[in-house]
């Protein structure tokens, strides 16, 4: 079977990127798959689970000869990793991300590539709160967006490729400006997550302050929070449970955005506190109502996910995703693709 790639090089082999080498192999897409990774721990556990061929501490040694080159670091490293693999790249060969800010995935990493190499930026919408090669499964992008943001320089060769790559694992693709990217996202993924990382903290604050004002004969219980969490408390804890370098850098990259949306966000929460301040009952259950709409049209659109409503009992951790309990996944929609060509932009 003739295969998209002779070789994929794949620069991070963490959650995105060894689920990627795992649809990579399941769909017959390379010939050849080499990893870097920092650690020895990290390089041995790859040839361990056959997610690469070789395996190398130096991102320029595994790009030696790579028609595909996916970086899958935290972007606080691209600089240095373009820097590197530059003077080493094959000519015409592709480079791409999974990077969640497009803005500094093109400042930090253009520069550095040589004339005959094709940069298609783009941003696989899927993850879960582990991390690590042995989080990733194949069927990870399976009905997931994938954005793409060519600039109008990008060759466009290289775009239909990288489109169908994503298509073969599993992706609905979509074309995007990068700089429009950038504030979708940080909307719909960057804000969600620093709220999630605030509210986790400010409970566990909280709870700490009402044991050490505790009086003598006072009964306090420890790690309330956890003991008591409901359903939306625990969305939040999985939530802030993600990767915390990679959210760090992605705050900073997408500063501008974050804190746009942010702004907007606080005076949506100030117009609620004076609902509930002076019980205006009719306000909280009109925008009560709005949001429930906007939740039920993502379970519409395929995009809401799963969750359990109940955990497993005792201190081991809920089943991991790694191997779903379902038969093969199946191809992409026919009508999800005919919804967003990758001919067009938005």
């Amino acid at each position: 079977m003739k295969t998209m790639f002779d070789t994929v090089a794949l620069i991070g082999v963490g959650l995105i990127g060894s689920s990627l080498a795992r649809a990579l192999r399941k769909y017959g897409l390379a010939r050849k798959i080499t990893g870097c990774a920092r650690t020895p721990e990290t390089r041995a556990k790859l040839l361990e689970l056959k997610l690469t061929d070789t395996a190398h501490a130096d991102p320029a040694a595994a790009v030696k000869g790579a028609d595909l080159v996916v970086i899958c670091t935290p972007l606080s490293t691209y600089s240095a990793i373009a820097r590197a693999i530059g003077p080493r790249l094959k000519k015409g060969a592709i480079v791409t991300d999974v990077g969640s800010v497009k803005m500094s995935t093109l400042r930090d990493l253009l520069p550095h590539l040589p004339p005959g190499i094709a940069f298609v930026p783009g941003h696989p919408v899927a993850g879960t709160e582990h991390s690590g090669p042995e989080a990733g499964f194949a069927e990870l992008f399976q009905d997931r967006w994938c954005i793409l943001t060519p600039t109008p320089e990008t060759d466009a060769k290289a775009v239909k490729r990288i489109s169908e790559l994503w298509r073969k694992v599993g992706s609905r693709v979509e074309l995007m400006d990068p700089a429009h990217h950038d504030r979708v996202l940080a909307t719909t993924s960057h804000l969600p997550h620093l709220i999630a990382y605030t509210i986790v903290g400010t409970a566990t604050e909280l709870e700490g302050q009402l044991r050490a004002a505790a009086r003598p004969n006072d009964r306090v219980e420890q790690a309330e929070v956890i003991k008591f969490s409901a359903g939306g408390f625990r969305d939040f804890t999985r939530i802030a449970a993600s990767d915390p370098v990679m959210w760090r850098d992605i705050f900073l990259a997408n500063r501008e955005a974050v804190l746009e949306m942010l702004a907007r966000f606080n005076e949506d929460l100030t117009a609620l506190q004076r609902a509930i301040r002076f019980g205006e009952g009719e306000k909280l259950e009109t925008w009560f109502r709005r949001t429930r709409e906007i939740r039920r049209g993502i379970v519409e659109a395929g995009q809401a996910g799963t969750f359990q409503p109940t955990e497993p009992t005792g201190s081991k951790p809920a089943a991991s995703p790694k191997r779903p309990a379902r038969g093969k996944p199946s191809r992409p929609r026919k009508k999800a693709a005919a919804r967003s060509p990758a001919s067009r932009r938005r």
